[in-house]
């Protein structure tokens, strides 16, 4: 008799011990799967990066007067090299703005607009840009999971202080559709 409340002693202390290192390894994989959402937003962030000097120069030709549109999308390029996830997410959604009065600038020349290598850019940027929303929702969904079990019941109980994770939203201008004034 003695034997089997010692065993199932263990065998409850066996199931517990399972049961944590479950919950503790689902906040592990949860907080690893935010990472490489965020690594996945960056590389797509790189290949914009990569492409809009291009696109810029081809629309340049045509456009040469619109300066600021032009400054503005340099400025937003250089604020993606440096700094932190905020910093980046910041000079990304200025790029995008940028980028939004680029293409409305392009729709006033038709011959940019028939420009094969304008064509090419743009559907290359599209891509891109759609892999990034993409990326982007990603991470949101993964910031969500997390968040959800680092507050809930038991999870909250195995969160180590854990704090949650800001969600990517998508700024106050890029929720307006650009104006172009000639």
């Amino acid at each position: 008799m003695d034997w089997t409340i010692l065993i199932g002693i263990v065998v409850v202390i066996g199931i517990f011990a399972s049961w944590f290192i479950s919950i503790y390894n689902k906040i592990k994989v949860l907080a690893n799967r935010i990472e490489e959402a965020w690594a996945q937003i960056d590389v797509q962030l790189q290949k914009r990066f990569d492409l809009v000097p291009n696109l810029v120069e081809t629309v340049k030709g045509y456009a040469a007067h619109e300066r600021e549109i032009f400054e503005g999308i340099a400025a937003a390029r250089a604020g993606m090299i440096t700094g932190g996830r905020e910093e980046r997410m910041q000079a990304s959604n200025a790029l995008t703005g940028a980028l939004g009065r680029l293409f409305a600038v392009a729709e006033a020349y038709p011959d940019l607009k028939a420009a094969d290598n304008f064509k090419l850019f743009q559907e290359q940027l599209e891509g891109i840009e759609n892999k990034i929303a993409y990326a982007r929702q990603f991470y949101n969904s993964s910031v969500l999971q997390f968040n959800n079990m680092i507050t809930t019941i038991p999870g909250v109980w195995f969160a180590g202080g854990r704090a949650k994770h800001e969600f990517l939203e998508a700024p106050e201008e890029a929720r307006e559709a650009p104006k172009v004034e000639f």
